[in-house]
């Protein structure tokens, strides 16, 4: 029911809760790589609840894929019908505020990195703990302006959702590693030798193009993220290989590499359906939902995520809301 003075924001977060409470949508969503929308081709049981506006534009079609144990929200981030967008241009901020918008509050998110060490077996899968930030002109936060945001990154990811992945994979018998560091570029080209040396000696073991601003974006809005990674490629250099056109990575994966990535990525239906049963089996008890606490206690923020993030219509600049506060209770942060 409409009320006079509502806005044209305010009418829709109404119309999406009173969607959500007679379908009761599920709180666990996988954000797909490059493979994704394979995965979807193949689902039979999907509904498509399709793009969200949101402050930031339209996020990436969203999809509600049923399984016989439970149900989960899935989004492709490079497009559903193909690889269409490429990392530097995904759409993060507005793929991660549609799903909170829905009612999510656990992601996983998948990525084919390369390795930085021959340590690593291609196809294997791997529980990044830890992340090395070399993006240069990505959107990196919700908050741009009004000093909202300033957030430890110590767990980087989820200790539950890392938890529930790796139960999931020892379930399934698929070897993984439990931890290693994914350092995320720029791109869209491949990295340099030299720089696949800078990354090895800065304590990175695997490098990708999506992770980043992805799980800052998550924490920044007290969501759950873990990633799941499975190793696609031997970084520049790791390995000596001619250079092949005409093929993925131009020669960097042999067909022998290649097969052993496609046996990872069919198993991605069994592992999703594994983690979102025990995601719904095992309420989250991590500290992800407290994130912004501290900007709550001390008045700057509500208790509504919507009201932390509003729009300059002149400029198209994200400005967080400042509730205002007695002048005793403000303080000054670090520099």
């Amino acid at each position: 029911m409409r009320t006079q003075g509502d806005s044209p924001g305010t009418r829709r977060k109404r119309r999406l809760a009173a969607s959500r409470k007679e379908r009761q949508l599920p709180e666990f969503a996988v954000i797909g790589g490059s493979q994704a929308y394979r995965l979807l081709a193949q689902e039979a049981e999907k509904e498509r609840l399709g793009e969200r506006d949101t402050p930031f534009g339209k996020s990436q079609p969203v999809f509600l894929l049923t399984k016989p144990s439970g149900s989960f929200l899935f989004l492709s981030r490079h497009g559903e019908k193909g690889y269409s967008i490429a990392a530097p241009f995904v759409n993060y901020r507005a793929n991660i505020y549609a799903l909170k918008d829905l009612g999510v509050k656990q992601i996983v998110s998948w990525s084919g990195p390369g390795a930085l060490s021959s340590d690593y077996r291609i196809g294997q899968f791997v529980l990044v703990d830890d992340v090395i930030d070399e993006t240069r002109r990505r959107p990196a936060t919700f908050f741009e302006h009004g000093g909202l945001g300033f957030v430890r990154q110590n767990p980087v990811f989820c200790p539950h959702m890392r938890d529930l992945l790796a139960r999931a994979l020892s379930g399934l018998k698929l070897d993984f590693a439990s931890k290693g560091t994914y350092v995320c570029t720029e791109g869209p080209r491949l990295e340099t030798p030299a720089e696949i040396r800078k990354f090895s000696v800065c304590g990175g073991h695997l490098v990708g193009m999506t992770l980043v601003p992805e799980v800052f974006l998550a924490k920044e809005l007290e969501m759950c993220y873990a990633a799941l990674c499975y190793v696609t490629n031997y970084a520049e250099g790791i390995r000596q290989k001619e250079f092949r056109p005409g093929i993925l990575f131009e020669g960097l994966a042999d067909r022998d590499e290649m097969e052993a990535v496609e046996e990872s990525v069919s198993s991605f239906p069994s592992i999703i359906e594994a983690i979102a049963r025990l995601a719904q089996e095992n309420p989250p008890d991590c500290t992800c939902g407290q994130t912004m606490k501290r900007y709550r206690d001390r008045g700057d923020i509500g208790n509504d995520w919507h009201g932390w993030i509003s729009v300059n219509a002149d400029n198209q600049k994200q400005v967080p809301r400042r509730r205002r506060e007695p002048r005793e209770r403000r303080r000054r942060g670090r520099h």
